[in-house]
């Protein structure tokens, strides 16, 4: 078994070489993946795995007995080719590409020698460099243009080679991808007088498609375990010192608005602005006056619809920022209200609704639970209850929570020297003591959230509105080929 850092990394190494030799193969970007060094995973589900005859597959949705998440590429099998001499060479040189792609999912740590190897293939990198420029200089038509496009991609992957320096790879393994590479070199040697044969419109399309199956892949590991929460960024001064603000994690590219809603008692007058540039500056904003006040500020925007907790009772109103109206409301059975279970810092902040990747929570106790963190995923669109978690963590003390990938995190203070202290993970209904440094800058705070999207925590912090990044630990495994 195979640890994906590795399997990434040794990618780096790969498409690093193939920016001097096949320009814009894939981009990737791996800012702020942490891979964990360890764990493991069974064999993936039969019932994922692509016909031999289709393209590069990418499969990662399968998860172990543990909820670790399973990232496979599958390469196509080889076949026969019917084109013309270049062509089937086209194909050759696809299928040693592809080969390569599969050989990088069975390299491991176990060796000391990939620097000594690295360097042997960095003068092949060179030596396939000056071919390349050789074609530059005596090819000024379209091919040309196509050429430098391509080109151009894999340079964006350069930011990859330190990853590759971080890792070793397997003695025999190394030996194997060389002699793959020789071969390759070999290839490109023969044909290079005969560039101008070759269909690039399919190369691109190839390589474009892979491309989006490696982004598909990162997006489906993008969950993780919270390691350490950055210093605040203080984004603007505004406002009492209670009060929410957010954006929406499922909104469209290019939708930015901000939503801000100061006070955390009987208000309901809530501003949005047009973009957080807006906010920053205080310009730009309509004003949106809500049927019914709301209580705390545990309000959340998802999917355009703002959610929040009527005032004086346990009933969440789904309220849609488009057709300025109520959608839907619905009571949480038992859930305390009115100041009955609020947070440590008080505020009537008895419900406390959140988003993550998995979709929408609220966070609220009841008498019959002992005044515990109750936690229970809701359906966005009817806010029916899908199911609940007793935490067995006493909502007055903690000083404010958030949901990351499906675990909740909560804070043993509001105030100046509080860290994250406990975490509920809803996959496997069990909980541990954490010690997560958690710094508040400005006194105390009254609103802590999490945004799917940006992957930064929102907080209000006694006046100030801030923002933390997160630093999640990834562990993926992948199957030996």
């Amino acid at each position: 078994m195979l640890k994906l850092g590795v399997v990434l990394s040794t990618m780096a190494m790969v498409t690093n070489w193939m920016s001097q030799t096949l320009p814009g193969l894939v981009g990737l970007n791996l800012t702020k993946l942490n891979v964990a060094q360890s764990g493991e995973v069974d064999t993936l589900s039969a019932g994922f795995m692509p016909r031999p005859d289709e393209g590069w597959q990418v499969f990662t949705s399968a998860q172990d007995a543990d909820g670790k998440c399973v990232c496979t590429v599958v390469a196509p099998q080889q076949s026969a080719c019917s084109r013309d001499a270049r062509s089937r060479q086209l194909r050759q040189l696809l299928e040693k590409v592809q080969n390569i792609s599969q050989t990088i999912e069975v390299l491991d740590l176990r060796t000391q020698r990939d620097l000594q190897y690295i360097r042997r293939i960095e003068d092949q990198m060179q030596a396939l460099e000056k071919h390349f420029q050789q074609i530059q200089e005596n090819h000024k038509d379209l091919i040309y243009k196509n050429y430098q496009e391509m080109r151009k991609k894999m340079e964006d992957l350069e930011p990859l080679i330190p990853v590759l320096e971080q890792y070793k790879a397997d003695t025999s393994l190394i030996v194997q991808f060389k002699e793959e590479l020789r071969n390759l070199s070999a290839v490109l040697s023969q044909i290079q007088d005969e560039i101008g044969g070759y269909d690039y419109e399919e190369l691109q399309r190839r390589v474009l498609d892979l491309e989006s199956r490696l982004h598909t892949c990162m997006q489906k590991i993008i969950c993780g375990k919270l390691t350490s929460l950055s210093n605040p960024l203080t984004i603007r001064t505004s406002g009492s010192r209670f009060g929410a603000w957010m954006t929406d994690p499922l909104a469209p590219s290019g939708d930015n608005r901000v939503w801000y809603m100061d006070g955390f008692l009987n208000s309901r007058t809530v501003r949005e602005y047009r973009s957080m540039a807006a906010f920053i500056k205080g310009v730009d904003f309509v004003l949106l006056r809500l049927p019914h006040p709301w209580a705390g500020t545990g309000q959340v925007v998802y999917n355009d619809s703002l959610y929040f907790n009527k005032f004086q009772s346990n009933i969440v109103v789904r309220y849609g920022l488009r057709t300025r109206t109520i959608l839907v409301q619905n009571a949480l059975d038992d859930a305390g209200s009115n100041n009955m279970f609020p947070y440590l810092w008080g505020g009537y902040s008895d419900i406390d609704l959140m988003v993550d990747e998995n979709g929408l929570w609220a966070a609220y106790s009841t008498i019959g639970k002992g005044g515990n963190i109750v936690l229970a995923k809701l359906n966005p669109k009817t806010l029916q209850i899908i199911n609940t978690w007793d935490t067995e963590f006493s909502k007055r003390s903690a000083g404010e929570a958030f949901m990351i990938c499906g675990r909740l995190y909560v804070t043993n203070s509001h105030l100046t020297g509080s860290k994250v202290y406990f975490t509920y993970d809803t996959n496997t209904s069990t909980y541990e003591y954490i010690d997560i440094p958690f710094h508040i800058q400005y006194s105390h705070i009254s609103m802590l959230d999490y945004n799917p999207r940006d992957r930064v925590l929102y907080a209000w912090n006694n006046g100030h509105q801030v923002l933390y990044n997160v630093t999640l630990s990834h562990l993926v495994t992948s199957n030996n080929v």
